[in-house]
Order: structure tokens, then C-alpha cells, then sequence
């Protein structure tokens, strides 16, 4: 799976004749039609074709799924693209997937961590990090001011967290 990224995920069913609830996590959300096929992790692939917005995404038609019960059964499956369907990227964009794992030091040089996760709650991209010697994560704000330097080739990433964030 080095060589896709995830582009969406199947939320059920909507509705009874076999339309699937469709998130899309592209930039632009109905372009995830564009990358099709899409295939999953356990090496299924689905064609799409979006037949509406709906609340929180799309309703679509997959390939093979045509009733409310194969629907269902796709609930919280991944979509993923091919890397070289999709657009590159400027210098200060990053895929989500290539953050992930990296190691995350500060502007002294001493390690905070590694990134487990990104998320976004709506401001801004977080940091997910797995600290060393601490059982919890914390969430470092990926703003230029706290991620000043992303190096994909080196995999590391420089942090200037806030102040009292790792404590």
C-alpha cells in the first residue's frame, strides 16, 4: 500500500438501492470520482460514480454493490488512489500518509517523538505524536510556527512546540 494513499472511506449505506455514504478526503471532495478505480486494503477495487451530495459527503454507486445489505457491509472501508493519479504537491503540502512514522525533534535536536496520526477538527492539521516514555499522545498544531521544517527525504520533522506542551 506504499504506493497508494488513502482518498476516501464507505460510511454504510444510504438509502435502499445499494448507494453507498461516501467521505471523501480529497482537497477537492468530489474529485475522489476522478482517481477511480479505488481499491482497499484487502485488494478489492470499485469504479464510482457520485449521484448526489449528502450530509457529511456523497451517496454513490460502487461497482459489484447493489443492495442496502452490501452497502452496509462496506461500512469504515478505505479508499485508496494510486500515488501517480494524484496532483503533486507545492513544497509546503504534505500527503498525510508521508507524515506519519516520522520522527519529530526540536530545534535543539533532541527527539520529542513520532507521529502516529493527523488529524484535523476542523482550525488546523494536529500532530499526532507518540512521545517517548509517556503512555498518552499529544497533539502539536502543524502550523508553520510549531512545524517549521518537514524533511520527507531525511524523515524528520523540526517542532518549536508552545510552551508547556510536553510537560
Amino acid at each position: 500500500m506504499d504506493q497508494t494513499i488513502c482518498v476516501g472511506a464507505i460510511a454504510g449505506a444510504f438509502g435502499v438501492q445499494g448507494e453507498a455514504r461516501l467521505k471523501s478526503f480529497t482537497a477537492d471532495p468530489r474529485a475522489i470520482e476522478d482517481y477511480a478505480p479505488l481499491t482497499t486494503e484487502d485488494g478489492r477495487s470499485f469504479d464510482l460514480q457520485i449521484t448526489r451530495e449528502i450530509a457529511n459527503g456523497f451517496a454513490a454507486r460502487l461497482t459489484g454493490v447493489r443492495t442496502k445489505e452490501e452497502a452496509d457491509a462496506l461500512k469504515g472501508v478505505r479508499l485508496y488512489a494510486p500515488r501517480d493519479r494524484l496532483p503533486s504537491l507545492p513544497d509546503d503540502e504534505f500527503y498525510h500518509t508521508d507524515l506519519i512514522g516520522l520522527s519529530v525533534f526540536d530545534t535543539g535536536g533532541a527527539e520529542l517523538g513520532k507521529v502516529k496520526a493527523v488529524l484535523n477538527h476542523g482550525a488546523t492539521d494536529l500532530l499526532e505524536l507518540h512521545t517517548a516514555g509517556k503512555s498518552g499522545t499529544v497533539l502539536l498544531p502543524f502550523t508553520r510556527a510549531c512545524v517549521p521544517t518537514v524533511d520527507l527525504t531525511a524523515g524528520r520533522i523540526v517542532a518549536d512546540p508552545p510552551e508547556g506542551l510536553l510537560d
